[in-house]
């Protein structure tokens, strides 16, 4: 392991605003489950999810524009989770957590009803078939989420695969969900929103290769 990486592993393992949670060790742990606005974030304030976050430039950026919000970055790999939880450490984000699991255990780390939006920011796609109930907007992902999420809240999913966003179009129609905002190209139609005109390290290379961006928010 390259010594840089292997440095942000241990700086994960010390950060007070990240919890690690692989489910490979500590199994007998106590997890947060249901206690995020009474002991973490000591506020009532709603609960804002972002997952597969990588460097969590939607959670660091989100947070810092709406204060009375509390935003979780949520990513297996902890090097990638590093470069968000630092800059919220340097910058004093005390709105801001993050968690090193797998998101298929999402209702063993939040309580029904606790999060009120989730946001998915250019997820792995899977394009192989094989690998379609990987995808994290599959029926397989929803039913987890509908676990934790209060009723009406909204999943908010920006991608740069056509062929993921024709997937979730699907998806949201056999699972009888309800579209609330749909942007076929974010660039092209809303260069100036405040959230989705927040680029994220792998959104400027899309860009540069001329990907079309594309944004759609639902309720389950």
């Amino acid at each position: 392991m390259a010594k840089n990486k292997q440095k942000k592993f241990d700086d994960v393992a010390r950060f007070e605003n990240v919890f690690e949670y692989t489910d490979f060790q500590e199994e007998n742990r106590e997890k947060p489950k249901g206690k995020w606005n009474s002991e973490i974030f000591k506020n009532k304030n709603p609960i804002v999810l972002e997952l597969a976050c990588g460097k969590a430039e939607y959670t660091v950026n989100l947070a810092r524009k709406y204060p009375d919000k509390n935003f979780i970055g949520i990513d297996k790999k902890g090097w990638r989770i590093w470069s968000g939880a630092k800059v919220a450490i340097d910058e004093s984000l005390t709105n801001t957590h993050f968690i090193r699991m797998f998101i298929d255990h999402l209702d063993e780390y939040f309580a029904p009803n606790e999060v009120d939006e989730i946001w998915i920011i250019f997820p792995d796609p899977f394009l192989r078939g094989s690998r379609e109930s990987n995808r994290l907007t599959a029926p397989k992902f929803l039913n987890i989420y509908k676990k934790i999420l209060k009723p009406g809240a909204a999943i908010r999913l920006k991608t740069d695969s056509p062929e993921l966003f024709s997937y979730t179009l699907e998806v949201i129609e056999s699972e009888q969900c309800k579209i609330i905002d749909r942007v076929d190209d974010v660039y092209k139609e809303r260069p100036d929103d405040d959230e989705l005109s927040i680029k994220t390290f792998y959104e400027q290379m899309h860009l540069q290769k001329g990907k079309r961006i594309s944004y759609i928010a639902f309720q389950l």
